[in-house]
């Protein structure tokens, strides 16, 4: 009954290829019930629906955010407004498709207006990014902006140093990039996350 619970509100919010059989399925239910009922931080307070990620908990490859828009709190859903549109063609352009890829953020509700996230509001949400790449296991992580690249890495690097370049978080390769809300604004640079992307496609090819 709790199982089926859980699948109907994921329906509710949109998600409509989140694969529960295989690893992790039952831990992320779990970890998905804690975080719906989440008030370690104020951002519940304005939330919609908290945003805690899709994909296929088979996936090798994982791209993690900064934090759910306007959009994604309406849905429940990352990445669906135009910069989820624009993750998705660069995506396709690198030999990837979304169904076979897991997506979520640092943070799991909207803050006020898209503001950049607080170190309060990362603190009290990061644990839960961590038990999602803990259950998944993905060989490769590509953070979008410099928020994930620092929750995962601990750096404080530019995108604009370090992007294409190898780091690691629990056994899994990260591979920066640029998030697409930038992109959207800096179109000239696109070429060069579809080859991060690429590169990151690339490393599951390898031992």
């Amino acid at each position: 009954m709790k199982a089926r619970r859980f699948l109907l509100a994921l329906k509710g919010m949109g998600v409509q290829y989140l694969l529960l059989e295989g690893k992790g399925g039952s831990s992320l239910e779990e970890l998905f019930e804690k975080v719906k009922g989440c008030r370690r931080c104020k951002l519940w307070q304005g939330r919609t629906h908290v945003v805690f990620g899709e994909g296929d908990l088979k996936a090798r490859i994982m791209f993690v955010g900064e934090a759910p828009g306007e959009e994604e709190d309406r849905l429940g859903r990352p990445f669906v407004g135009r910069a989820g549109r624009l993750l998705d063609e660069l995506m396709e352009r690198a030999g990837l498709k979304r169904q076979e890829v897991y997506i979520a953020n640092v943070l799991k509700c909207r803050p006020p207006s898209n503001r950049d996230p607080e170190e309060d509001e990362i603190e009290a949400c990061k644990e839960y990014l961590f038990a999602q790449i803990a259950i998944i296991k993905p060989k490769v992580i590509v953070t979008l902006g410099r928020y994930a690249l620092r929750v995962l890495s601990g750096g404080e690097e530019k995108i604009t140093m370090v992007r294409g370049s190898l780091r690691e978080h629990m056994g899994s390769k990260l591979v920066p990039t640029y998030h697409p809300s930038f992109l959207l604004r800096n179109e000239r640079k696109m070429v060069e996350a579809i080859e991060d992307i690429r590169k990151a496609r690339e490393l599951l090819l390898t031992r």
